[in-house]
Parts: structure tokens; sequence; C-alpha cells
């Protein structure tokens, strides 16, 4: 069985990760969206709220789950059994982080392949950070995330004051 892992910190899940994750799941037989934990980040959702949107986005793909992990990407894709990790590109300006970051990856692991992915055009100028900035502000957020995203941002921006 291929298994590819897509990690990342999902804070919060976009339409450009599911455009991802759903690509990744026609190529590879298991996906394994992992979510990073990283308090450094200071993230605006727990692991679990991350974990619960992408469980409910993906419940349609029946090779899809989600699990977390902290420590190097290297490790966990050895622990996991993978094959590969799967980076999202949006733009060009992503290209230099993370070909530098496959490159170390390769370093740590020279086992550990890293593809490369570009969502859907549609989607190349959404990022997680963007999204929460609209939100706040009050715009709608609603073309860029799924619904339930949606409602967990202005749940969150409602209690914050702006």
């Amino acid at each position: 069985m291929r298994t590819v892992i897509y990690p990342g910190s999902f804070d919060p899940l976009t339409n450009g990760h599911l455009d991802v994750i759903e690509r990744a799941a026609r190529v590879f037989d298991h996906v394994i969206v992992a979510v990073a934990r990283n308090e450094s980040k200071q993230p605006l959702f727990t692991l679990g709220e991350r974990h619960d949107f992408i469980r409910a986005d993906v419940a349609h793909l029946a090779n899809v789950e989600t699990d977390s992990f902290d420590g190097l990407l290297v490790d966990y894709v050895v622990r996991r059994g993978a094959c590969a990790v799967v980076r999202g590109l949006r733009a060009v300006s992503d290209f230099e982080f993370e070909f530098q970051l496959a490159l170390m990856n390769r370093r740590l692991n020279e086992r550990v392949e890293t593809l490369f992915m570009t969502p859907r055009e549609t989607y190349t100028f959404v990022s997680s950070r963007l999204v929460k900035e609209i939100a706040r502000l009050g715009g709608d957020v609603g073309q860029f995330v799924p619904p339930n995203v949606v409602a967990a941002l202005r749940t969150k921006f409602a209690a914050k004051p702006a």
C-alpha cells in the first residue's frame, strides 16, 4: 500500500488544502493528513478542532485519515510507513521555502521523498493566514473554506475583540 503524508498546521483548513487532499487521494492508496503540533505558532484553533475540520471534510474519502505529530517530519513518515510527503505549492513564493524544507528532509533521511502539488488556480492565493485576517475583520470567507470552518471562525471571532 502506498501511503503519503500531507503535513501542515491547517489553522484553519482551507479549500486549497482540501483540493490537494482530494487529488492526493486519487494518486495514493492511503493519505494521512498530519496536523503539526507546533504551539510556538499560537494556533487559533486547537489541535482537536483542526482534526474535527479535516475529518468532517474528508469523510467522503475512504482512504484518508487524520493524525497529528510533533518532532521531525521524517521520523513521523518512517513511523507511519509512508513512501512520500506531499506539500502544496500555491505560488512561486512558496517554492523557495518548500524546496529548502524538502532538501533538509532529504538530508535527514534520503528515503523520504517530497512531492509538490499545486491546488486549482481558484485557490492559489488562499492561505490560512489571510483567511483568519479576513474573518477577524468581519469579511466573508465562505468561498475559501468549508462551511464548518466558516461557522467556527465566526464563533472564534465573535468571542474575541477585534
